[in-house]
């Protein structure tokens, strides 16, 4: 059988680490993990009590661009969060938030385009763009820039990801911030997508919204994060009104919909802050314990997290090697982390990702772990 070109992407290295973690724990060992992007909390009760009383009716195809009962929610979220008042015709429901980039890239780009984004950034975003015949283009960051891009830094390109809280570092985008990099976007000609998936968690700093500053922009979120809804797959997308359309019969030929099911359940998460917020100040503890237990064992050079659940981590001055670094991780100490290279395929070999979303006690043993580990290698 013959094979595409664009086909052959790169792997998510995170799920690649889930197997192998799920290959131990099915040896009988217990790991601690620290690897993937999952709240360890369940989609919010409310959600499952509304798809509850939902399955006793038939559950179909919805139209193309979503529940118009949820649009108008989430339209409501952004009242709430940022005090916009967004027509809900601009918001689309989409599978997930990957369903939104394949929609968005396909809306703006066409094959051969390039999209910038800053390394470290999402793997995703990479793989996706090669899958539709796009090339990718990073933008080295910085430590001292909180690993976000600076309007000097964009490429001559056709498109701009940006991502605030971002993944893996956990930094945030100023409003000011954002706005420079929207206008200097706009005046290279680049279509701009905001990924916005990691509102709602953020400590200290407030996340702010490319909606904010500009219209002219893709805007992409999810239920999976804050409303801890990973597996429901249920995001949405925020487009300009002339690309509503394009959109639209970009989504009918695609996905047809998002799951009814699904989008009944986000329905009802929208009202359920009050246990989001419960479950935000338990990220809250655990970045604290985070803060203080991982230069105790060892890992100081460190990102500051000031949104999402991850820490980001130099670790030049411990390995070249952070996939192998990984691996002898989760065999020595049984914690599963990921490597840097799947954030940033130029210099991820000298750096880790931890996340934090899982429950306290886990963090708790995970950072014992890790100590002492670190102290007998």
């Amino acid at each position: 059988m013959r094979e595409s070109v664009r086909g052959q992407v790169d792997p998510f290295i995170v799920m690649d680490v889930m197997d192998a973690a799920a290959r131990a724990e099915a040896e009988g060992r217990h790991i601690i993990h620290m690897e993937v992007g999952q709240p360890g909390t369940p989609a919010p009760q409310g959600a499952r009590d509304a798809l509850a009383r939902a399955l006793t009716q038939p559950l179909g195809y919805t139209v193309a661009l979503g529940l118009p009962r949820l649009r108008q929610g989430i339209a409501g979220l952004y009242r709430h969060w940022y005090g916009i008042d967004l027509d809900p015709a601009r918001i689309v429901v989409t599978p997930g938030s990957s369903g939104a980039f394949i929609l968005a890239f396909s809306a703006l780009f066409d094959a051969g385009d390039r999209v910038a984004m800053g390394y470290p950034g999402y793997p995703s975003y990479r793989q996706i763009l090669r899958a539709m015949s796009l090339q990718p283009v990073g933008i080295p960051t910085r430590a001292e820039d909180r690993y976000q891009p600076r309007p000097r830094d964009l490429p001559d390109a056709q498109g701009l990801i940006l991502a605030s809280p971002g993944n893996p570092s956990g930094t945030l985008l100023r409003k000011q911030e954002l706005a420079a990099l929207t206008r200097a976007a706009a005046d290279k000609g680049m279509a701009v997508i905001s990924d916005e998936i990691y509102h709602g968690l953020s400590y200290g700093q407030h996340c702010h919204t490319a909606l904010e500053v500009t219209d002219e922009v893709f805007v992409i979120n999810s239920f999976s994060k804050y409303f801890s809804m990973t597996g429901w797959r249920v995001g949405w997308m925020v487009v300009p009104e002339t690309q509503i359309r394009t959109v639209e019969r970009l989504a009918q030929n695609m996905f047809i919909c998002p799951p009814h099911a699904s989008q009944v359940a986000a329905l009802a998460a929208l009202e359920c802050i009050d246990e989001a917020e419960a479950n935000l100040s338990v990220y809250a503890r655990n970045r604290e314990l985070m803060l203080e237990g991982l230069p105790k064992a060892g890992f100081t050079r460190i990102a500051p997290p000031e949104g999402a659940f991850y820490i980001y981590a130099d670790v030049s001055d411990l390995t070249d090697n952070s996939l192998e670094f990984c691996e002898e991780i989760l065999a020595k100490a049984g914690v599963a982390v990921t490597p840097g290279l799947d954030f940033d395929p130029d210099r991820g070999a000298r750096t880790l990702r931890f996340s934090y979303a899982r429950a306290t006690e886990d963090i708790v043993e995970g950072l014992a772990r890790l100590q002492e580990f670190m102290s007998r290698r």
